[in-house]
């Protein structure tokens, strides 16, 4: 099972952070629709950010593990397209757990 967890604040709900750990089990290695749909969308939000607003998250890679840790954001239009991608990303993986929410988990945890 995949397992996300996305932190948000208690003050404005923003995302400060968020972990994707575990593998699906969908399929056979190489086949696995929903790893790959999950993997796709959280590398491709961390991309994004960094190519779209110049921000670089605090990453963490293993196997079958990403992290992201927001850094501060002084400019606040950018930290409203930051958190507009983070959404995104959200939005998507939802998607995927409706579809197939036996292979994923989502927890949103509030700091």
């Amino acid at each position: 099972m995949i397992n996300v967890r996305i932190t948000r604040t208690s003050a404005q709900g923003t995302i400060v952070g968020f972990a994707v750990k575990g593998h699906a089990m969908y399929a056979k290695k190489g086949w696995d629709i929903v790893c790959a749909g999950v993997s796709t969308v959280t590398f491709g939000t961390v991309n994004s950010i960094e190519k779209l607003t110049g921000v670089v998250l605090d990453t963490e890679t293993e196997d079958g593990f990403l992290s992201g840790t927001l850094v501060p954001i002084e400019d606040p239009e950018i930290a409203g397209k930051v958190q507009l991608l983070l959404e995104s990303m959200v939005g998507m993986l939802g998607d995927i757990a409706e579809s197939y929410g036996k292979y994923i988990k989502i927890q949103q945890v509030i700091i």
